[in-house]
């Protein structure tokens, strides 16, 4: 018996089917290990050494693969075709050294591009040993993310508080997003003015010329900027006597684009289909692994991780079959086209994306696929085909026309495009971001000499606007030309920006929040060259190199570690004034916007003599008044003059701490405060001050007292309950609201109020999740209600849940939890099914583990204890650095 391990079990089950009983397929379920979340992980002092720790389901995934590899004939590693993968392989390959499972059994490296038979058995009659130059990029690359993450972001918590992290990608992306805020900021309006002219030819046929020159000059877009000027040209083209002066007409080929490779693949779907990066990437991954098509598993697409915008030639051949037969030989182009990756380091070049089967028109798996997958499916389809097509043939024709005034002559211009052969446009177009295709009109036919009728004259006031805000597909775009990360990790940056909340999502478009222009503005001052475009860029391509083979990783990593360190001790002796001068020079058009009625926007409207400021406060950045104390108002970074003398008016505000008002009963002041983990209210001072979370949706500025005063009440009593007699509460906890009885509790739903929530919907809640409904308990707390996935093929209803450590599914009594690959919204039936069969098969479930300690004596059970009590420590420091990691 020969074993084989993949990454997925989705990947497993399917591989299992080609290859028979002579061969067990095993998922390791991605990395096996990881660095722990805490310092010395990484070590410079040690020659950069590594320590690689093997937790929870990566020690239960590695001790099923040694078991089954003691008694296999081979091991063969077979996870995925990049980087990433092969360090998976190499992490699992050392993972069973130290177990020595496989003392005298040889271990081979495969990899195929497709998930079908024919590939992977190609791939088996093709093994290789494990490239240790991909390897030590992958080390290299998470070393520098590890010392770059948990150095520098201690540096932030010191001296810019509030802030979360930085990371070395995470962070040049950052400062994308905020310097557009900040050219947005500083844009000024300019106004302009446009002429256009609707003629008429001799036969009636009429089109719309724009006025392009006057007296010999040229005229271009802003040249126009007053109405004053706009109706003199007007006035003298309603006079004017018109005529053809030449007209050229010249041929255009458009090409098509290549096939799809991994940026360009999310750009797509985020433009056509409003998916995140990251949501395509797990369609995407679902598609590659295989689904269900007629009672076969069918993997659909090449690997979607890829840098490659070509095609094997067999796929090649199939593609001009398919547009010879489903659009007409006149579509199939004289020779096939090639395309080559622009990347400089190849490494990861592999095939593009692309249908496995090229005749699988999407049509016909449509009914076989949840809607997301069919959309992505049909967009790399069409993608791939169009890539292989006949290019389009069109006429663009440019029409000069002479306005004759008097002695005075004007000239206006015309364009028009033409399609003469649709070609590839009539499967796929791109599409772009922030502006609009070539408006494409068909002139009538003209001549030179041709004399015209004009039929009117409009001139049309503009205003130039702003560069727009990045969207996701547009950011994905610019780090792609910058040499910023790699392809396969802007999802995961993209994430990490939102789940840090340094940016937002508003209509599509990524806006920075207040937190994320500090930190940019923080390390542009003071750590400028890490967020240089150049240098990630030049370190991206070191990586390349080190992934070649023609640089040492620990050399490259000694290089920057040394600089890098130096940067971090410059800013030991930083002081608080150094920092807010910096973040004061470029943040002033962010935090003190010109104000309507043109006075300066940094004098203080409260006192009227002093000057406002960026200030520093134990939870944050705010806005203060250079007169404190005498002058006390404060206000948040971007908070109108407005609303800051509201706060003013409605409170003193002492160091980024909003003061709401006084609690009548306890008379101790009410305080709002932005806390490093989001927004709360506290009551009087002292050692264990009475605190309370926010809802969501409310903000420090919109606070009053009397809901704050609500909000630290809870957990207040809102019914009994029917059986017990014992009180039901409502409170907000770390997870958010819910209701509690004894040691039940449930999450509230999103439209229920905590401060309004009734007798009825609290007992409601609390009933559904003691009778099994509302999702499996955790200590304290609990899940919220999970969502139907149908029934087990053994029976039993199987659900998808929220839980406290993550998304899992529950049938019975096993609970599996989701890989990080796999989203709780998209899981599907098939999919749940491999995960408890899986959990099942090792044990797995809450009943068999509570049995388990009955079957030990009482003595036994104190070294365990012993075992798991360092573990909950490590875990809580691993959380509180958790913060640094990109």
């Amino acid at each position: 018996m020969k074993l084989l391990v993949v990454e997925s079990p989705a990947k497993a089950k399917t591989i299992n089917k080609y290859l028979g009983p002579d061969y067990e397929v095993i998922a390791s379920f991605g990395h096996i290990r990881d660095l722990p979340a805490k310092d010395g992980s990484v070590d410079p002092e040690n020659d950069f050494a590594m320590l690689w720790e093997t937790e929870g389901r990566g020690a239960k995934q590695v001790a099923e693969i040694a078991k089954a590899a003691k008694n296999a004939e081979k091991v063969i590693l077979a996870t995925d075709p990049d980087r990433e993968g092969e360090a998976i392989s190499w992490h699992v390959l050392e993972a069973l050294n130290q177990k020595r499972a496989i003392k005298g059994i040889p271990v081979e490296r495969v990899t195929f591009n497709a998930v079908t038979k024919d590939a992977v058995q190609k791939a088996l009659a093709n093994p290789r040993p494990i490239d240790q130059a991909l390897v030590d990029a992958y080390l290299a690359r998470r070393a520098l993310d590890y010392l770059v993450g948990f150095t520098l972001s201690p540096v932030l918590w010191r001296k810019l508080p509030g802030a979360r992290s930085a990371g070395r990608v995470q962070s040049v992306a950052l400062r994308l997003v905020s310097d557009r805020e900040r050219e947005i900021e500083a844009f000024r309006a300019r106004e302009y003015w446009s002429l256009i002219a609707t003629l008429a030819t001799a036969s009636g046929a009429t089109f719309d010329a724009r006025l392009s020159g006057a007296d010999g000059k040229k005229i271009t877009r802003l040249d126009i900027g007053t109405g004053d000027e706009a109706a003199a040209f007007k006035a003298a083209l309603e006079t004017a006597r018109f005529s053809v002066a030449e007209v050229e007409a010249k041929p255009v080929k458009r090409h098509p684009q290549p096939p799809f490779q991994t940026s360009t693949l999310q750009q797509e779907a985020s433009r056509k289909l409003g998916m995140a990066p990251a949501r395509t990437m797990q369609v995407a991954q679902r598609l590659y692994e295989g689904v269900d098509i007629g009672g076969e598993t069918v993997g659909l697409i090449t690997y979607m991780r890829t840098d490659g915008v070509d095609m094997d030639g067999s796929a090649i051949t199939a593609a001009r079959r398919v547009i010879g037969k489903e659009f007409g030989d006149n579509y199939v182009p004289d020779a096939p086209r090639k395309y080559t990756v622009k990347a400089k380091n190849a490494q990861e070049a592999h095939e593009a994306i692309r249908p496995t089967d090229l005749g699988r028109l999407p049509a016909m798996v449509a009914r076989h696929l949840e809607p997301e997958q069919a959309k992505l499916y049909e967009l790399i389809w069409k993608r791939t085909i169009a890539s292989q097509m006949e290019s389009a043939s069109m006429e663009r024709t440019t029409v000069d026309i002479a306005a004759q005034v008097g002695a005075r002559a004007l000239e206006l211009r015309a364009t028009g495009q033409v399609v003469l052969f649709d070609g590839f446009l009539t499967l796929y177009q791109e599409s772009r971001d922030d502006e609009e295709d070539e408006d494409s009109k068909k002139l009538p036919p003209m001549k030179g000499g041709d004399p015209l009728e004009k039929r009117a004259i409009a001139a049309d006031q503009h205003f130039t606007e702003p560069p727009p805000r990045f969207s996701e597909a547009s950011l994905v775009k610019r780090m792609e030309e910058l040499g910023i990360g790699r392809p396969s990790t802007y999802a995961a940056t993209l994430a990490t920006l939102r789940d840090r909340e340094y940016v937002r999502v508003e209509k599509k478009r990524l806006v920075p929040e207040d937190k994320g222009m500090l930190v940019t503005a923080f390390l542009e001052s003071f750590f400028k060259r890490y967020v240089e475009f150049d240098f990630t860029a030049s370190l991206e391509e070191k990586l390349d190199l080190v992934s070649s083979g023609d640089v040492d990783w620990k050399v490259l990593l000694r290089e920057f570690w040394d600089e890098f360190t130096k940067a971090i001790g410059e800013t030991k002796e930083l002081r608080v004034g150094d920092v807010l001068e910096a973040l004061n020079g470029i943040l002033g058009q962010h935090v003190f916007p010109p104000r309507p009625d043109g006075s300066d926007p940094r004098s203080c409207q409260v006192c009227g003599t002093g000057t406002l400021s960026l200030k520093l406060g134990k939870f944050g950045a705010f806005v203060g008044c250079s007169n404190y104390p005498e002058c006390r108002f404060t206000r948040p970074l971007t908070a109108s003059a407005a609303d800051g003398e509201a706060s003013a008016e409605g409170g003193q505000a002492v160091n980024g701490v909003r003061i709401l008002g006084k609690d009548p009963v306890t008379d101790l002041e009410v305080t709002a405060r932005d806390g490093r983990f989001g927004p709360y209210i506290q009551l009087g001072d002292g050692e264990k001050p009475k605190r309370s979370s926010l809802p969501k949706g409310e903000t420090v500025g919109s606070l009053t007292l009397e809901k704050a005063l609500a909000l630290l009440s809870l957990p207040r009593e809102v019914a009994k309950h029917p059986t017990s007699g014992e009180p039901i509460l409502a409170g907000i906890g770390r997870y958010g609201p819910y209701v509690q009885h004894g040691k039940t509790y449930a999450n509230i739903d999103k439209g229920d109020d905590i401060l309004e929530i009734g007798a009825n919907r609290a007992i409601d809640l609390i009933v559904a999740k003691e009778s099994g409904a509302g999702g499996r308990r955790f200590g304290n707390a609990a899940a919220t209600p999970g969502r139907d996935l149908g029934e087990h093929p053994q029976g039993g209803k199987m659900e998808v849940r929220a839980g406290r450590y993550g998304p899992y599914v529950a049938w019975g009594k096993v609970y599996a939890t989701l890989p990080k690959t796999m989203a709780q919204e998209s899981i599907t039936t098939e999919q749940a099914i491999e995960l408890v069969n899986a959990k099942a098969a090792t044990g797995g479930g809450t009943k068999s583990k509570a049995k388990a300690p009955a079957k030990k004596p009482a003595a036994a059970k104190k070294p365990a204890a012993a075992k798991k009590a360092p573990a909950k420590a490590k875990s809580a420091k691993a959380k509180k650095a958790s913060a640094a990691e990109e």
